[in-house]
């Protein structure tokens, strides 16, 4: 997702008060979750089911969120009934260790996080889906390490360049955008007010049925967001060219699109599905940014029959 605060993201952050009768009730989070101290920093991490399935793990938008809004849907769970499904914080996020002075959170230190977590709970080889910017991670993942992959998922994905990735909110909600850019020297002098009024104009964006999104928000108003992990990776991430990379994934992949997603739009999608041979190519038609929360039912066939080899 892209804003003026969190670029190429997923903004699953709230710094409000909407209430909504409608919201879904949130999920009780899962007793299995834990710190553990990895190599290069503290990652909290959740393990969710179990069974004989090659493990799943998934990485979430941001940079700098954490996995939490994830847990809005319940398609994770039902994944869960056959497999392993792993989510976790990365570098610096919430539940993990903030990051200390001098630190480093660059693109490296992510591929080298989740490589530590996949041996650290003995996965020879997983099943990994990325969505917003856990997209462009798993790609680079993928591509630094290819035999640790049995299947690839991007959802909503940035681009594998950086810079690539298509953003539609100028043209779909310019006045969304000017309201969000009036608040923009204020947000940059550290203003809560103008912060919170951004990123709340920001999220209003993402979605296709007002419903999910009212209930998002209203889901979501006390997900935290890191600016500091989101400008050390982002500073990083320039450097980086995934294109030629793409063509050398022998495993299977499933590229997933909202039809209305405003921060990676389906073109973004449909390029990247081009570059990877014999991946498949899915459109939900009722979802922006987030299928797996708008259309759970339908994410939940096409992600399933996917890990099931149909």
């Amino acid at each position: 997702m892209k804003s003026r605060l969190a670029p190429y993201g997923c903004a699953v952050l709230l710094l409000g008060s909407a209430t909504l009768a409608t919201a879904a009730p949130p999920l009780p989070p899962p007793e299995s979750g834990q710190v553990w101290k990895a190599p290069g920093a503290s990652l909290y991490y959740e393990v969710l089911g179990g069974g004989p399935g090659t493990p799943l793990v998934v990485a979430n938008g941001g940079p700098g969120f954490d996995h939490a809004y994830l847990h809005i849907s319940t398609v994770w769970n039902d994944l869960a009934k056959g497999r392993p499904v792993v989510l976790y914080d990365q570098r610096g996020t919430h539940q993990g260790e903030a990051l200390k002075p001098g630190q480093t959170c660059t693109l490296a230190d992510q591929i080298a996080d989740l490589e530590a977590l996949r041996d650290h709970l003995g996965y020879g080889k997983i099943d990994l889906l990325g969505h917003s910017w856990g997209g462009f991670l798993a790609m680079a993942y993928a591509a630094r390490h290819p035999e640790r992959i049995e299947r690839l998922i991007l959802v909503d994905s940035a681009a594998p360049k950086w810079t690539d990735t298509i953003f539609l909110f100028k043209d779909v909600f310019p006045e969304g955008i000017e309201r969000q850019t009036s608040q923009d020297f204020a947000a940059t002098l550290g203003d809560k007010a103008a912060i919170d009024a951004g990123m709340h104009e920001y999220m209003s964006m993402l979605f296709y049925s007002p419903e999910k999104r009212d209930a998002f928000i209203a889901y979501s108003q006390n997900d935290v967001y890191n600016a500091d992990v989101n400008q050390a990776v982002n500073a990083d991430l320039g450097r980086f060219d995934l294109n030629p990379e793409l063509p050398k994934f022998h495993f299977p992949t499933l590229v997933l699109t909202g039809r209305f997603d405003m921060n990676s739009a389906p073109a973004t999608a449909f390029r990247t599905h081009h570059a990877v041979a014999g991946s498949k190519f899915v459109v939900f038609e009722k979802s922006g940014h987030m299928p797996f929360y708008e259309e759970p039912e339908a994410f939940l066939k096409v992600v399933g029959d996917f890990l099931a080899g149909r």
